[in-house]
Order: C-alpha cells, then sequence, then structure tokens
C-alpha cells in the first residue's frame, strides 16, 4: 500500500505517465509538497475566470463533463498509485471548488466573494459534516474521490448563496 502523504519517484512517474494522472491531479497542483487539496482548490479558480463567463446550462454541463472525468480520471489514478483517494489527486477540488462559486454567476462576484466561496469550499472539504464524511467513507473508486468533494462544493455554494441574500 502506498503511503497517503508523499508520492515516490516511482509513484509519481506511474501518476504522470498518462493523460488520466495529469487530469486527476490538476495539472500538477496536486504535486505541491503540502496543503494538496489547498493548492488544487487555489488553481481551479484560473479555469473559474473563464467557467463563469459561460451561461449558467453551460456551467452545469461544463461542471456535469468535468465531474465525469473526474471519476475517470481518478479511478485510473488511484490504480496506478495502489489506493483510492491519494492526496495528490486533486481533480475532485477543482469540481467542488466550480460548484461553490456557481451562485456567483447569479450575483456580484467581487473578490471578497470569490475569497468566501474558496474558504466555505475548503472548511466543507476539511471538516466533511454529514453527508460528506459518510460519502468519503463508503464510497470507493473514482466516483468516492469525486462524490464528498462535489457534496461539499454544493454546501459551500448554498452557504454563499445564503450569505449573499442576508448581506
Amino acid at each position: 500500500m502506498v503511503d497517503r502523504k508523499k508520492l515516490t519517484p516511482a509513484q509519481r512517474r506511474r501518476l504522470l505517465a498518462s493523460p488520466a494522472g495529469w487530469i486527476a491531479c490538476g495539472l500538477g497542483s496536486g504535486l505541491a509538497p503540502v496543503a494538496q487539496g489547498t493548492f488544487g482548490s487555489l488553481a481551479a479558480l484560473l479555469p473559474w475566470l473563464w467557467l463563469r463567463t459561460l451561461s449558467p446550462s453551460l456551467y452545469v454541463a461544463a461542471l456535469a463533463l468535468a465531474f465525469a472525468l473526474g471519476v475517470w480520471a481518478c479511478n485510473v489514478a488511484g490504480r496506478a498509485l495502489d489506493v483510492d483517494d491519494h492526496r495528490s489527486l486533486v481533480w475532485d477540488e477543482f469540481v467542488g471548488q466550480w460548484l461553490a462559486l456557481l451562485p456567483l454567476l447569479w450575483l456580484p462576484a467581487p473578490g471578497w466573494m470569490v475569497a468566501a466561496g474558496f474558504v466555505l469550499f475548503r472548511l466543507f472539504d476539511v471538516w466533511k459534516p454529514w453527508p460528506i464524511g459518510w460519502l468519503d467513507r463508503h464510497l470507493k473508486g473514482g466516483l468516492g474521490v469525486m462524490a464528498d468533494d462535489a457534496v461539499a462544493g454544493a454546501l459551500a455554494g448554498i452557504v454563499l448563496a445564503l450569505a449573499a441574500a442576508i448581506i
């Protein structure tokens, strides 16, 4: 079994030997030496700048496609690493972050709202309240990698929208 904290050079080569590995590790952002999930969430903000220009229906379609792509990529990468959910696999952070920022398609998106969406997603992702923790413990493979962060992102998006409505 692989060390969940650090990739060996051989594991890094296996991970980066396929397009699935590159996607799963967030185009390299998951290879940060520490706080891989945070680096993945930060990296997700760059493509979000383009995604937010899409219509809501295209944004949701892009999210669905990114989720399905992540299930496949994280499944392939997890098998290559011989672990279900290694911390270097951060495509789930990309999708979760994009879900958390979904309300900003309808709301003004000043920097503090983007920062709030980022922080809320990271809190839900780390804290893992029900049902996020349950999904994290019970689903395996690529679907397991992706599902808990998708729910964390959705819950963060709901809280962000509620906060915006109150403010």
